[in-house]
C-alpha cells in the first residue's frame, strides 16, 4: 500500500495532535492548534487557562496559522482572507472588516491594532487595521511592482530569507508604535515605518552584506538584525537605532566556510546584554555555543540547535535561557536551562528533559511546554490533550556510530525479520545533507517501516556535511560536497556490515529527495560498484540553476569555481537505466514527472521501468 494512503487509511498521525504552541509572556494561557482533518492546515483554534489546566475551543477551523499579542490576551487569523479576531480571556471571535484580502496577520504587542499583508493587484503590501480603520502603511504605488518584473514587495520573505530560515518579513516594535518591514526588489531593504506614516530606512552596507538572515525585535531596545556576505563566509549582527535607522555592529560572524547562525539569535537578554551564537574552534574545542557579549554562556559539550526563550531561575533574580541542543548523542535532541549569570563555575547548562528522545520547548513568563507537558516552574500542570491515533508502527532502528569518522548511522528491519536472513538494502537520504535522518523520533520512521515492510533493510547514514555533531563535521564538505558524502555513505555502510551481516551489499538501493535525490543520483552514477538503484526526486541537476544561497554554500563562487560546480553537475552522463528522476530530466536517464512510492518501490526492486 502506497503510504500516503495507509496514512489515510489511520486518520493520519497528527489528526487531533495539538501545534503551534505559543506561551503568553505572563505566563497565563497556553494558545495552540488542534488538527481537525487530515492535513495539519484544517485545524481549530484552541486555549489553555494554565491556572485551571482546563482547554477551551476558540475557533473551530479551517485555520492555517494565527499570531498572538504579547500576553497571548488577542490572537489573530484569517479563513480565506477574511480577517478575525479572538479575545482569548472570553473566548469570543468577531470578523474584522478590511478593505482588501488579508494574509499573515499579527496583533500589536498590546492587542489593540493589527497588521497584515495583502496581495490584491499581485503586490505584497503592509496594512493596519484598529481604531482608526483599515489603511495601507506600506506598498508600491501604481504598477511599480510590475516595471520590476513583479519583484517588489513588503512584508513577505522571499525565497533567498527562507533558505537562510527567515520566515517573517515585518515584526511589531515591542510598544507597537512602529512596524520594522523588509522590502525585497533586487535586494533586500529595513524600514521603520511609524503609524502615523513617518519611515526612516535601516543603513547598512547592502552591497557588501545583502543577505538579511534575522531580524528580532521583541526583547527592549531596538531591532537587532544578522546581515551576511553573499559568500556567507562572514556576517554582522547589528542594533538598529529605531529612530534613526543607523546601526551599530554588535559582532562580527566569520568562518572560512559558512557562517551558520544559530536559531533564535541575536537577541536582547534581560540585563540588556545581546545573545549570539557562535563556534569555538580553538584549543581542541569543535562546539556551536552561546555568548552574552562576547562571554561563553554554554558548555563547549553542548551542541546548541535552537533558543527557545527565557525562564524564571529559582532563587536567583536572573532567568535561565532555554535551549533546545544535543550533548553526546546526535540522533538526541534534549531541552536545557542555561545559566545566564557567570559566576565561579563558568558556563552552565542542566538538561531538562529526562528521556531520550527528540524533544522541543516552548517558553512564556515562568511557563514551559516540552513536548505536550505544561509546566509552571518545576510544577507540572497539565498535558495539552493529544486526540491523535497511535503511530501507524512501532519501529525499532537500530542506532550506531561507525567509522573512524563516528558517522551517526541507523538500520530499520523490516516487522518480524529473523536473524540470519539476507536483505537487500535501501539507502534513504532524505533532503540530503544539511538535514539529520537519525534521529530518535517514532514519528521520523514512519515511512522507512513500511520501505523495510516492504522487504528492505533500511539504512539512513548522517554523513559529513550533516549538523548536530559539531561545526567542523558540518562544512567539510565546503567545495568538495559530492566527493565527502558519497565516501562517508559507501563506508558507513560497508562498517554496518560487521555489526549487521544480514545486509547484503549485493543489491544496494538508494533514494532522496531535492538535494538528497541529487546524491541519490549520483551515487549510482559515481559508484555504481557500491549503489546498483536509485530514484532521485526532485533532483538538483545543474547547480548553476539551484538557489544561490544553496549553491554557494557549498560550491562557492561559480565565477571561480567553474570546474567544482561541473563536477557536481548531473547534465553530461553517460546513459543508464538504473537512475529514475523524478521532476527532473537529463538527457540518457528515465524520467518521470510524478511516481507513486508503489512504482518507486518497483523500480528500487527492478520490477518496473520508467518511459523517458
Amino acid at each position: 500500500m502506497d503510504f500516503p494512503r495507509l496514512a489515510e487509511r489511520t486518520g493520519n498521525f497528527r489528526h487531533g495532535a495539538p501545534h503551534d504552541v505559543t506561551v503568553g509572556a505572563d505566563g497565563r494561557r497556553v494558545v495552540f492548534l488542534r488538527s481537525t482533518g487530515p492535513e495539519d492546515a484544517v485545524s481549530s483554534l484552541w486555549v489553555l487557562n494554565v491556572a485551571t489546566a482546563t482547554e477551551s475551543l476558540v475557533a473551530a477551523g479551517p485555520i492555517l496559522s494565527y499570531a498572538v499579542d504579547r500576553d497571548a490576551r488577542v490572537a489573530a487569523f484569517t479563513r480565506q482572507g477574511r480577517l478575525f479576531r479572538a479575545e482569548l480571556a472570553r473566548g469570543t471571535v468577531t470578523e474584522v472588516p478590511t478593505g482588501e484580502p488579508a494574509e499573515d496577520p499579527r496583533p500589536d504587542p498590546a492587542g489593540v491594532t493589527i497588521g497584515y499583508l495583502s496581495q490584491a493587484g499581485g503586490s505584497p503590501s503592509l496594512r493596519v487595521v484598529g481604531p482608526d480603520g483599515d489603511r495601507l502603511l506600506a506598498g508600491e504605488a501604481g504598477n511599480a511592482w510590475r516595471e520590476r518584473g513583479g519583484m517588489i514587495g513588503w512584508g513577505r520573505p522571499d525565497e533567498t530569507a527562507r533558505r537562510f530560515g527567515r520566515d517573517r518579513g515585518w515584526w511589531w516594535s515591542p510598544d507597537g508604535s512602529q512596524i520594522l518591514a523588509a522590502r525585497t526588489a533586487a535586494s533586500t531593504s529595513l524600514h521603520l515605518l511609524d503609524l502615523d506614516f513617518g519611515w526612516v530606512d535601516v543603513h547598512w552596507d547592502r552591497e557588501t552584506y545583502p543577505h538579511v538572515v534575522g531580524v528580532r525585535w521583541a526583547d527592549g531596545g531596538g531591532p537587532l538584525i544578522t546581515v551576511l556576505r553573499r559568500m556567507q563566509q562572514h556576517g554582522l549582527v547589528l542594533a538598529v537605532d529605531p529612530r534613526t535607522g543607523e546601526t551599530q555592529v554588535h559582532a562580527e560572524l566569520a568562518d572560512a566556510r559558512w557562517v551558520e547562525p544559530v536559531a533564535g539569535t541575536p537577541r536582547h537578554l534581560p540585563d540588556g546584554r545581546v545573545l549570539v551564537g557562535g563556534e569555538l574552534a580553538h584549543d581542541g574545542f569543535d562546539a556551536r555555543c552561546l555568548f552574552a557579549d562576547g562571554s561563553l554562556l554554554t558548555p563547549p559539550g553542548l551542541y546548541v540547535r535552537r533558543v527557545v526563550g527565557t525562564s524564571a531561575r529559582p532563587g536567583s533574580p536572573a532567568p535561565d535561557l532555554i535551549v533546545e541542543g544535543a550533548e553526546d548523542d546526535p540522533a538526541t535532541q534534549s531541552v536545557f536551562r542555561v545559566r545566564t549569570s557567570l559566576g565561579g563555575g563558568g558556563a552552565e547548562a542542566r538538561p531538562i528533559t529526562e528521556t531520550p528522545g527528540w524533544h522541543r520547548a516552548v517558553a512564556g513568563g515562568d511557563v514551559l511546554v516540552i513536548d505536550d507537558v505544561v509546566w509552571r516552574g518545576t510544577a507540572r500542570v497539565t498535558a495539552l490533550g493529544n486526540l491523535s491515533a497511535p503511530l501507524p508502527y512501532v519501529t525499532r532502528p537500530a542506532f550506531e556510530r561507525v567509522t573512524d569518522r563516528r558517522l551517526p548511522a541507523a538500520v530499520l528491519y523490516p516487522s518480524g525479520h529473523v536473524t540470519g536472513t539476507k536483505l537487500p538494502v535501501l539507502v534513504t537520504l532524505g533532503d540530503g545533507p544539511g538535514h539529520q535522518q537519525v534521529v530518535n523520533d517514532q514519528a521520523a520512521w514512519q515511512e522507512r517501516q513500511w520501505w523495510a515492510d516492504a522487504g528492505f533493510a533500511v539504512v539512513s547514514v548522517d554523513g559529513r556535511g550533516t549538523p548536530g555533531v559539531a561545526p567542523s563535521f558540518e562544512k567539510v564538505v565546503h567545495r568538495r560536497l559530492v566527493d565527502v558524502s558519497l565516501s562517508d555513505q559507501v563506508d558507513a555502510l560497508r562498517a554496518l556490515v560487521g555489526k549487521h551481516p544480514d545486509l547484503d551489499l549485493s543489491s544496494v538501493a538508494v533514494r532522496g529527495t531535492g538535494l538528497g535525490g541529487w546524491l541519490a543520483a549520483m551515487a549510482v552514477l559515481r559508484r555504481p560498484d557500491v549503489f546498483h538503484r536509485a530514484v532521485a526526486r526532485d533532483p538538483i541537476v545543474d547547480w548553476h540553476d539551484a538557489p544561490a544561497p544553496l549553491a554557494e554554500r557549498y560550491l562557492g563562487d561559480h565565477r571561480d569555481s567553474a570546474d567544482i560546480y561541473a563536477h557536481h553537475n548531473l547534465t553530461e552522463t553517460d546513459p543508464t537505466d538504473a537512475v529514475l528522476l523524478v521532476g527532473a530530466t537529463v538527457p540518457g536517464l528515465p524520467s518521470v514527472e510524478n511516481a507513486t512510492l508503489d512504482e518507486e518501490l518497483a523500480f528500487l526492486k527492478g520490477h518496473g521501468t520508467a518511459d523517458p
